[in-house]
């Protein structure tokens, strides 16, 4: 897989925004790494539930 960074509008409201920024901030990262922290934790407990996720399967 490509490490390539891809863009994603993301559209959500305004007070979670707001919320994840406090959060982030207080982690030290940026909303977008927040972000991205929080997908990654997700995957992973995907992932162990049901296995890995194979990206050549058409989903």
């Amino acid at each position: 897989m490509d490490n390539i960074l891809s863009r994603y509008t993301l559209r959500i409201n305004r007070i979670l925004l707001e919320k994840l920024g406090y959060i982030a901030s207080s982690e030290g990262r940026t909303k977008n790494k927040e972000i991205e922290q929080l997908i990654k934790k997700r995957i992973a407990e995907y992932e162990q539930k049901y296995g890995a996720i194979d990206l050549n399967d058409e989903y």
